[in-house]
């Protein structure tokens, strides 16, 4: 069996992305025709025509758009082998990089990440998105360079992950609450409590991990309030009676002024944040430095 031209991985990186052969064509600076042989080719080598004419224009193939991801990283990790290496002059580095994180991760780590960028790498820009739920496309689209997060079932299973710290759910009310008073509570005491619950979803079920555990437990609280984040629910209980369950090294800054008590260890196991990437970014060294930048913040407030 003959080996296939590896050259046509490049070809048809640029036709998927361009979807026409005379952009191709031009891209490539090839012949229109010249294009057309390397398509027709192309389609020879994967049995599918790829690019299929629809109206005025072409349309890719199911297999096609299966192929178009896999293909474009395929390129970039050989152009990326075939580069000459060069070591990373920080000083000199103009870039801009997107950190895609869960609410409470700016607040605590965002200034301290700033300033050592700053020291490093100047000319450096970062980009803060909040993490409104927990899909991974736009790491695999290459729309953010880097998320944090808890890695679950719903992250892309090609994803890299390094564990940043350890966190865990802890209470808090205002100054003079009832919980504020006689060491940490316990599981019936909090359970006895009214309180204000955190939903990205808007769910006002109350059924998330606390009350799971709660119920296993026999017990139940009383959900007063559904709130989508967790400045919002420690404003509630800043100037009520109400607690608020929040991730605490997440909160930490967002809580000062507040009384924070431990929950029972039946009720908040402690779970791990990590930094997560696109494999794609593995050896880009401005990228590397950029993941040690984040390590190194976060550890340093172990």
């Amino acid at each position: 069996m003959s080996r296939p031209d590896l050259n046509l991985l490049v070809t048809l990186d640029v036709l998927l992305a361009e979807g026409s052969v005379a952009r191709a064509a031009r891209r490539l600076h090839l012949s229109p025709s010249a294009m057309s042989r390397a398509l027709a080719r192309l389609r020879e080598s994967t049995g599918d025509p790829l690019l299929v004419r629809a109206g005025r224009g072409l349309v890719p193939s199911p297999r096609a758009l299966e192929l178009r991801e896999r293909v474009g990283q395929l390129v970039h990790e050989a152009e990326a082998a075939l580069r000459p290496a060069s070591r990373l002059k920080l000083g000199q580095l103009k870039r801009s990089f997107t950190l895609r994180s869960s609410e409470g991760f700016v607040e605590n780590f965002g200034a301290a990440l700033l300033a050592r960028i700053e020291a490093e790498a100047p000319a450096v820009r970062l980009r803060f998105l909040p993490k409104l739920d927990k899909d991974s496309a736009p790491l695999r689209e290459g729309s953010v360079d880097l998320e944090t997060g808890v890695v679950g079932r719903s992250a892309g299973p090609e994803l890299r992950a390094q564990a940043l710290f350890r966190d865990r759910f802890v209470g808090v009310v205002r100054p003079g609450h009832a919980l504020a008073q006689g060491g940490e509570p316990s599981a019936e005491r909090y359970a006895a409590a009214r309180h204000v619950l955190v939903s990205r979803r808007g769910s006002s079920d109350g059924k998330g991990p606390i009350d799971t555990a709660l119920a296993a437990l026999g017990l139940a609280r009383e959900i007063v309030t559904t709130v989508g984040g967790y400045s919002a629910a420690l404003a509630l209980a800043r100037d009520s009676e109400l607690v608020a369950s929040v991730p605490e090294r997440h909160t930490g800054h967002l809580r000062a002024g507040l009384h924070s008590f431990a929950l029972p260890p039946a009720l908040a196991p402690q779970f791990t944040v990590s930094l997560l990437w696109h494999p794609r970014m593995d050896g880009d060294p401005a990228h590397r430095w950029l993941r040690g930048c984040v390590r190194a913040v976060c550890g340093a407030d172990s």
